[in-house]
């Protein structure tokens, strides 16, 4: 059987690329208005190439979403057939830009309620698989110095040691602190522990004259955060 010159390439084993006309590619359309992209073409004009959208869907589906994505170490996002370590890198360097237009434009924002210290860091501290504590250090009109973790992993707020608590506030000479911690399990609900832990706190920050103005406990985004002052628990 002669083999013919030339094959008809079939539309079901073009890309999808191919078979989309121009302004519905995910390249233009992001240039023409990247806020009325989905996540498949957000992630598919990053990676580029032939293949885009599919590799696109396919992260998506493997990791679980973007939160899944945003977690992935980058090795293995570059293990993903047809993305590669150069790719796995932009995506990642993507997705850390994303979250810092979360964070207050401002240098030192200034800080009015607990609803402004969670905006500085709930987007982030929401993705977390392990619990942090971080403390947002305050001058005297309540505008922020600094973020700085101070635990991670296994965190048993028991274990947490009072004077690592303020050593960062004494060094920067800060008038006050805000506590903020993360329940990987996304429930923020205020356990016996961390009342005990902010009761501690209170009572040291007086005798330092550092006081704790809030201590947040950070849930998953579509569930918020708590604040314990608002609540009332440990600060009477």
């Amino acid at each position: 059987m002669d083999t013919p010159l030339f094959q008809v390439q079939s539309p079901y084993d073009l890309p999808k690329l191919k078979l989309l006309p121009l302004r519905e590619q995910p390249a233009y359309r992001v240039a023409q208005n990247a806020d009325a992209c989905n996540l498949a073409e957000l992630l598919a004009a990053i990676v580029g190439g032939q293949n885009q959208i599919e590799i696109a869907e396919d992260l998506l589906k493997r990791f679980g979403g973007l939160r899944g994505l945003y977690q992935a170490h980058v090795a293995e996002i570059g293990s993903v057939k047809g993305i590669g370590q150069q790719t796995a890198v932009r995506l990642k360097a993507a997705l850390a830009l994303s979250k810092k237009l979360n964070q207050d434009s401002q240098e030192h924002p200034h800080i009015h309620s607990p609803a402004d210290a969670a905006a500085l860091v709930q987007y982030e501290m929401s993705l977390l698989e392990q619990e942090y504590l971080k403390v947002l250090l305050l001058d005297t009109r309540n505008r922020l110095i600094e973020i700085v973790e101070l635990y991670h992993g296994s965190l048993n707020m028991t274990q947490v040691r009072v004077g690592e608590v303020f050593k960062p506030a004494v060094q920067r000479m800060a008038h006050g602190i805000i506590l903020a911690h993360n329940h990987p399990s996304g429930d923020p609900s205020p356990s016996p522990d961390d009342i005990a832990l902010t009761r501690a706190i209170v009572q040291a920050g007086k005798l330092m004259d550092i006081e704790l103005l809030d201590h947040l406990i950070i849930g998953r985004t579509s569930i918020g955060y708590v604040s314990l002052k608002e609540r009332g628990l440990g600060f009477s």
